[in-house]
């Protein structure tokens, strides 16, 4: 009653006192730094005692842990994740300058944190209890989420009312099923419309901010970091602190037991966008890590590919247009923009490159080849004429091996974490004992079989397949000469090839049908499924994904040509 300040947040004059004696307002639930000295030596005492009962029934209920919420769980998966992206090199600011805000203003727009009053039918009938609730049963929430903030040094994280109001509530109804207090209502089928977080969702929000800051990552690359358990993305919750217990209803929300898929993480984040309601992201320029060109130096290094092959790709980029800045930057809610899939994009154009020059119609390229064979017989002197054929047994051999070593290491991955889990606090005597019987059956079988423990995983890098030019077997392209397929026409250099074959004359609904072109193997040429196969092991996505790009970029490309053939055929028709 003395204290008579109005609060930074909501402006209320209403007060309440922590468990730790500091001022927490009853409307925002925003706790200040201001304590109250208390006088009455009585008054101290009887509070403390009450409000160590109190916790102690509640330790006990949820079997020694704290009560938690499904959003600081993914607040920890959040933090643990663009740590290890910080340890890979992104910049620090990526974390409390983007991520961090990312985060607080989902929390907002999602009514779970950040506002006076949630949204919601279910959220309304438990906040009725809020007049009844005393003073030291309210303010419990905020100290724990001031605990797992993603920013260590901000302030408290100010939670809506009826994660408080309702603490008493859901946690009767809830701890049984889930160690979280709200595990069954995060599941209820009203959140659904406000984005629900998912494990998925928690690599989107990584890559949205990693776009933000235009960070040298794309998402590719990120999931293959995830899959080589560089980031933590599988089992992440054995991170968690030993008070937020998990069982029941959490482990449909934490616990995953697939890879994360490149559509998935793709399509959230730029649900993600709009539903944030972010400004237009930073411009994807020429000197942008993202950008075309650049990601086309970097594949064609890793593909083995002659590097006068990238003023090939250049010439096409500029040419239909998809270098341009309003092309490449992301504008969330914008419909009328197409999603830019960076890594995907410029594999595209390498593709579509190599049919320019090399046909890939499973007869050409071989030609090509025994010519450039015989030119290098009696070429001595200067850069070796770049033969196909030598390529793709080079390339396949090293494909096929590292294609068998991912194979092996999938098959024989663990998915079961060390941490034991069990869906009901009843059953996790019986699950402790079966799993130590587990450990110890599999230490002495490994003592017997003498097998060897796991090696420690190596560094991350960006390149899957590497090439050095200082191999003298000639395994290596990149210095190859493209003479043999070029001509020269009007002073500039042009493919010997006059013929082209497009993927699909006419491209389907993106929308409707969910991909530009339909991809069958049997319905194309083998050289043009090995190229797109090559990519798809680097790229770790679906051939279908590359081949929609190249449907694009050729229908771009040949776009007049296109319309006049169309033209000539409705004119036979009628």
């Amino acid at each position: 009653r003395d204290f008579n300040e109005r609060c930074a947040q909501c402006s209320e004059v209403n007060w309440g006192i922590t468990d730790g004696g500091r001022f927490y307002c009853r409307s925002c639930h925003n706790v200040t730094e201001r304590t109250r000295e208390v006088v009455n030596a009585d008054f101290m005492t009887n509070s403390r005692i009450q409000t160590i009962s109190k916790g102690l029934r509640k330790q006990e209920k949820n079997d020694g842990g704290s009560e938690w919420y499904v959003c600081e769980g993914f607040q920890l998966v959040l933090k643990k994740q663009v740590e290890a992206l910080e340890a890979l090199g992104v910049c620090p600011q990526m974390k409390d300058e983007i991520l961090c805000n990312f985060w607080r203003c989902y929390l907002q727009k999602s009514k779970q944190a950040y506002c006076k009053r949630p949204a919601g039918e279910a959220v309304k009938a438990l906040s009725a209890c809020e007049s009844s609730t005393d003073v030291d049963s309210d303010p419990e929430r905020p100290s724990l989420l001031h605990l797992l903030s993603l920013s260590e040094s901000e302030g408290d994280l100010q939670t809506d009312c009826s994660f408080v109001s309702s603490v008493s509530k859901v946690s009767e109804s809830t701890s049984v099923y889930s160690g979280s207090v709200d595990g069954s209502l995060y599941l209820m089928k009203n959140q659904k419309e406000k984005l629900r977080m998912t494990m998925p969702m928690t690599l989107s929000f990584c890559y949205m901010a990693l776009l933000w800051v235009r960070e040298p990552i794309t998402l590719s690359e990120l999931l293959r970091f995830v899959v080589e358990g560089h980031i933590p993305y599988l089992n992440v919750f054995q991170h968690f602190p030993e008070k937020m217990k998990l069982c029941g209803l959490d482990l449909k929300i934490f616990c995953v037991e697939s890879w994360p898929a490149y559509e998935e993480v793709f399509n959230k984040m730029h649900e993600l966008a709009a539903f944030l309601d972010l400004p237009r992201f930073p411009d994807i320029t020429e000197s942008c890590f993202l950008h075309p060109d650049m990601l086309c130096m970097k594949y064609l290094m890793e593909a083995n590919l002659p590097d006068e092959l990238h003023n090939w790709t250049c010439r096409v980029v500029k040419k239909i247009g998809i270098g341009e800045v309003d092309f490449l930057t992301l504008m969330p809610g914008n419909k009328s923009t197409r999603k830019v899939k960076y890594d995907v994009l410029a594999a595209a154009v390498i593709v579509v490159v190599l049919k320019l020059l090399f046909l890939l119609d499973d007869h050409y390229e071989w030609l090509l080849s025994e010519l450039a064979e015989e030119r290098n017989k009696n070429n001595t002197e200067g850069c070796p004429y770049f033969e196909f054929k030598k390529w793709y047994e080079v390339v396949k051999h090293s494909l096929d091996v590292k294609q068998k070593k991912l194979d092996e290491e999938r098959a024989k991955y663990l998915w079961r974490c060390e941490k034991p889990l069990f869906y009901s606090v009843k059953n996790k005597p019986k699950v402790l004992k079966r799993r130590q019987m587990v450990v110890n059956l599999q230490n002495q079988f490994g003592k017997l079989s003498g097998s060897v423990q796991r090696a420690e995983k190596p560094n991350p890098s960006s390149f899957q397949l590497s090439w050095s030019e200082e191999n003298t077997d000639g395994s290596c392209f990149h210095g190859h000469s493209l003479k043999g397929v070029l001509q020269e026409k009007c002073g500039l250099l042009t493919a010997m090839n006059p013929d082209y074959w497009l993927c699909t004359v006419k491209l389907c609904n993106e929308k409707l049908c969910g991909h530009l072109g339909h991809y069958r193997e049997v319905e194309f040429p083998q050289s043009y499924h090995f190229v797109l196969g090559l990519f798809s092991f680097l790229l770790r996505v679906q051939p279908s994904y590359i081949h929609d790009e190249v449907c694009m970029i050729e229908h771009k490309l040949f776009n007049k040509k296109l319309c006049k053939k169309l033209k000539y055929n409705a004119v036979l028709r009628k």
